[in-house]
């Protein structure tokens, strides 16, 4: 039988193993390539840069990780940290359920519908 408690944290050390390698060769390939795609070095580090996931967009991001494009690759470990805890109280949802734990379950849902929310919908009404 799985134990819920082994797969959440397994779930947790692999996202931030995976998003910290991902961020790490990022960060490799921007230093190596002096920039990332039309973006130098300097732009990138400046402080008072107008690169950002605005100017980035998701757009080009498939075609950026395929190229190996540092910026896009840093841009994939940040979604795959985000999504970590996500996928954390999706398990929870699961976790409760089958223990048949009605109150929770229904809980876990609110708060993994909040996230949702917050993550797809809210970013699109402060445009």
């Amino acid at each position: 039988m799985v134990e819920f408690e082994d797969v959440i944290g397994w779930t947790l050390r692999i996202g931030v193993i995976i998003s910290a390698a991902l961020i790490i060769f990022g960060i490799a390939l921007v230093l190596i390539h002096n920039g990332a795609g039309p973006y130098t070095l300097q732009q990138l580090i400046y402080p008072n840069s107008n690169v950002n996931t605005k100017t980035l967009g998701f757009s080009n991001f498939y075609s950026g990780i395929e190229r190996l494009n540092g910026i896009d690759i840093i841009l994939l470990g940040l979604i795959i940290l985000i999504a970590t805890p996500v996928i954390r109280v999706f398990i929870g949802i699961l976790q409760f359920a089958r223990e048949k734990d009605y109150l929770y379950t229904i809980i876990t849902i609110v708060v993994f519908f909040n996230l949702m929310f917050a993550i797809f919908i809210i970013p699109h009404l402060l445009k």
